[in-house]
């Protein structure tokens, strides 16, 4: 049922500017986005376009199926350092934990390091990251923190990007020393004692070699770890497009019916509006544009998750994309509080954990939040206050005034049961190949 325990969006639908941010990286440049917004065909290639519908005629699939077969480069001399250092358990204090000991690539590169709070133990018992831990597959499309119109005719700019559930860093490179140096993830005390263990670690020859000078003093080595994880995270191997869904859009699979149905309810602007935030466009043969996020911010209200040893306070909160700067800057700014980034889907069904503070267990409560968040509040928010996990001064950020948020309490959600299921089944189709085998049934 609903009722135990998708992403509606603030923002109406995904506007052509920002659109053209987020895409510019893949396409050369943005169509009308109203097109996008009923469904119209969109080019594939040499001016051809397809409809996608639930059995696709065999010409389109002969068409689509010209496409030559993505293939993966051999990983270059930085990459390969890159993915020693993720794999390397060395780099934390104590020994024991590295970037994939969270990141578990069994786990699509997400994963809480066997933590049952919601938010990844660290290398001490004892100590836990502040949020949740995201899937750093696809990082080569996120671009850099930045404001901008959200449609043309928007009157004010909003914020796009960034890495991190806040946008805290502007680059893969400068995101990875984040969690080497943080004294409740892999808790280095300083850049020296991570220059220590990298000129002992196996690689530090190649390191040096591709690194001319990095291991002479511990800024330049830091700097040269961010970079190596940069080309690592950022290689193509990192962005497998290779998802059930992935292979409807190339016309070589098709939906089940409840499938199916799941994606035009998560598409539908009367039904789950999801794609407002989590951006499909599931007319395109290209999997690059739909990316299940655009970089946005919003303020969902997810409940407090009491099992967070920091929130045994009462006025601990973590307030987001407001805090993203230690100096005054446009987002630490009152109103951005609470919002945090728009993660993508793809991959959503194997994570462990869901939203920001890792409150949901199961994705089809987090779906079901969505979906009835306003109209039954009671049962998210056992504490009988609304939006418990915000302090009172800031509620009034929180988004509900998009549907499925602008429900009435106690009116029918438009998300029934059914719906919620359904759309869970489309998810599902989300998970890359490697990581099938660990989808829920």
């Amino acid at each position: 049922m609903i009722g135990q325990v998708s992403n509606g969006s603030r923002w109406g639908s995904f506007g052509a500017n920002a659109a053209c941010v987020v895409l510019s990286t893949a396409f050369a440049g943005c169509g009308d986005s109203s097109k996008a917004e009923a469904g119209a065909s969109r080019p594939v290639s040499s001016g051809s376009h397809i409809t996608a519908s639930e059995a696709r005629p065999a010409a389109v699939a002969a068409l689509v199926d010209l496409t030559p077969p993505r293939r993966v480069p051999e990983p270059t001399a930085r990459e390969r350092i890159g993915r020693a250092i993720f794999f390397d358990a060395r780099l934390s204090n104590p020994p024991g934990v590295s970037c994939a000991t969270c990141h578990d690539p069994d786990k699509a590169f997400s994963g809480n390091h066997g933590s049952t709070t919601g938010v990844a133990l660290g290398s001490r018992p004892g100590h836990f990251a502040r949020r949740n831990t995201p899937s750093v597959l696809y990082m080569k499309y996120v671009p850099v923190f930045h404001f901008a119109l959200e449609d043309d005719d928007d009157l004010v700019e909003s914020p796009f990007g960034g890495f991190t559930w806040s946008g805290r860093a502007d680059s893969v490179a400068e995101f990875s020393r984040l969690p080497l140096l943080d004294a409740d993830e892999m808790n280095n005390g300083s850049e020296g004692a991570l220059l220590t263990k990298l000129r002992d670690a196996s690689y530090a020859g190649d390191f040096s070699h591709e690194f001319a000078g990095a291991l002479d003093a511990p800024a330049p080595a830091v700097r040269a770890v961010g970079e190596a994880l940069q080309a690592f995270l950022t290689s193509d191997a990192m962005s497998p497009f290779s998802s059930k869904f992935d292979d409807f859009l190339r016309g070589r699979a098709r939906l089940s019916p409840l499938e199916m149905r799941g994606l035009r309810t998560f598409e539908s602007p009367g039904k789950g509006a999801c794609n407002a935030c989590h951006v499909v466009y599931d007319t395109w043969n290209r999997p690059e544009a739909s990316l299940f996020t655009n970089f946005g911010y919003d303020a969902l209200g997810v409940p407090r998750n009491r099992a967070v040893t920091a929130n045994a306070d009462p006025n601990h909160y973590d307030l987001g994309l407001c805090e993203r700067a230690q100096i005054r800057v446009r987002s630490s700014s009152p109103q951005w509080c609470l919002r945090f980034r728009t993660p993508s889907l793809r991959n959503v069904a194997v994570r462990d954990r869901f939203m920001h503070n890792g409150v949901f267990s199961k994705l089809r409560d987090a779906v079901a939040f969505y979906a009835t968040r306003s109209t039954n509040p009671n049962l998210w928010y056992p504490s009988g206050a609304k939006f418990d996990d915000a302090p009172p001064k800031y509620r009034r950020n929180v988004n509900g005034v998009s549907l499925p948020y602008n429900g009435t309490e106690g009116a029918a959600p438009v998300l029934n049961d059914e719906d919620v299921d359904a759309i869970v089944a489309f998810l599902q189709t989300l998970t890359d190949q490697p990581y099938r085998s660990r989808t829920p049934p």
